[in-house]
């Protein structure tokens, strides 16, 4: 979730461009609980997540490593459980249970997030918002990647032998730097963002453009966002403004070709 967008003045961009990268987090993040999930492979739908990095039910077949199925994580057979809430739990009082908002992670500690800021940005923010959260649940290396609120009926507790491993560089059992060290296997660290985010793109600040007349930003097409696909969310720039969880078909899940992506907002 080093994202992208848009908040702050063409000097600040240049502060915080070296941000720009990774993830997570979600193309299709409006979801509501009580939509169908569209990605579920039990509902005979072709969603591009299904192979991807993001499709942990399949993983470490993808891979190739039999040894590891179930090891690493836990293997739901079900892509979209996590991150999304289950059809069967969708009257459930996740956040009761300490759900981020709407979504199917355990909400990280807010208060621990040190967020990017300048002089130069007009909307601050203290926190990131759920949708952000979601990401920076496994991107801040602090929860493992199939620490889930809500597990499918399907799943037998009693066959889980996993190590849920977190995406951190720690060398321990329990993070998979302990092996992706860029020595054993390719390097973790652009994946794990930690909780210090001052050096990436600021998130969840209003996006510059629709305050006011700003020269520096590019005003949005619609509310959403912008014809090539960036997103803004109810007035935001998030982890998801630039990322799309859902589609691996450009480098990082971006929604649009690095070439042009800073651009789509900022004029300079």
């Amino acid at each position: 979730m080093r994202n992208i967008v848009i908040g702050f003045s063409k000097k600040s961009l240049r502060l915080g461009i070296a941000g720009l990268i990774i993830i997570v987090s979600i193309g299709w993040i409006g979801i509501s609980q009580s939509e169908t999930i569209i990605g579920d492979p039990a509902q005979g739908v072709n969603d591009t997540i299904l192979g991807s990095k993001h499709d942990f039910s399949g993983l470490n077949r993808r891979a190739g490593v039999v040894a590891m199925p179930t090891v690493a994580f836990s293997d739901y057979s079900n892509p979209c459980v996590y991150c999304h809430i289950p059809p069967e739990q969708a009257d459930s009082d996740a956040i009761a249970k300490g759900a981020i908002e709407g979504w199917n992670r355990y909400q990280p500690a807010t208060d621990s997030f040190q967020l990017y800021d300048s002089w130069f940005i007009d909307s601050k923010t203290r926190t990131p918002s759920p949708i952000s959260l979601l990401c920076l649940s496994c991107h801040d290396g602090t929860m493992a990647v199939d620490m889930v609120v809500f597990k499918p009926e399907s799943f037998d507790l009693k066959e889980d032998t996993a190590m849920h491993m977190r995406i951190n560089s720690e060398d321990n059992t329990i993070s998979c730097g302990k092996c992706h060290n860029g020595r054993v296997a390719h390097d973790i660290s652009i994946k794990y963002l930690a909780q210090d985010l001052r050096n990436d793109h600021p998130i969840s600040m209003r996006y510059a453009g629709l305050l006011r007349s700003d020269e520096d930003f590019r005003k949005p097409h619609t509310a959403g966002g912008f014809d090539n696909g960036v997103r803004i969310y109810e007035g935001r720039v998030e982890c998801a403004s630039c990322h799309n969880v859902h589609d691996p078909s450009k480098d990082l899940f971006l929604r649009v070709n690095s070439d042009v992506l800073c651009q789509t907002c900022h004029t300079k």
